[in-house]
């Protein structure tokens, strides 16, 4: 099924229904956690902790979903593509919780690279996210986390 989607996500395509938000919110996470030309353990955590927290998959959905956003986001130099998804099928408050999700996953290893916060600021924006909501989105997932930020 995934496969399918991600053929729906390769250029030209025009993704539509649920899965197809699963894949462009996961390739948007695995994004994030490359940014620092590093995908570690803690960060595979966050992001299938963040996936299953959202979309309510089992195990197994969500290691199929990260796979095809893995692919996607190798077959892809562009972020519009899954930005574009978001932000036509999320509300506003749901792509408040998009950043959110990003932040929980550049802070997984404990240290925000500076790349990792160009893309979140560059993701807020292609998908509708005031700074100031940003912001506060990043306050929020600090406080929960208990995580001093470095870097």
């Amino acid at each position: 099924m995934f496969d399918r989607i991600l053929d729906l996500l390769m250029p030209g395509g025009a993704p539509r229904g649920e899965p197809e938000i699963h894949v462009a919110v996961a390739a948007l996470l695995v994004e994030a956690a490359r940014m620092d030309d590093r995908f570690d353990p803690a960060e595979r955590r966050a992001i299938r902790r963040v996936l299953g927290r959202r979309f309510a998959l089992d195990e197994a959905s969500i290691d199929q979903l990260i796979a095809t956003a893995e692919q996607a986001v190798e077959g892809s130099s562009a972020l519009y593509r899954f930005t574009r998804v978001v932000a036509e099928r999320f509300d506003p408050a749901a792509r408040v919780g998009m950043i959110e999700m990003l932040w929980e996953v550049a802070y997984a290893d404990g240290t925000l690279d500076p790349d990792e916060d160009a893309l979140i600021r560059r993701i807020a924006g292609l998908i509708f996210v005031e700074d100031h909501e940003r912001g506060v989105a990043r306050q929020r997932v600090l406080a929960r986390s208990g995580n001093v930020p470095q870097g």
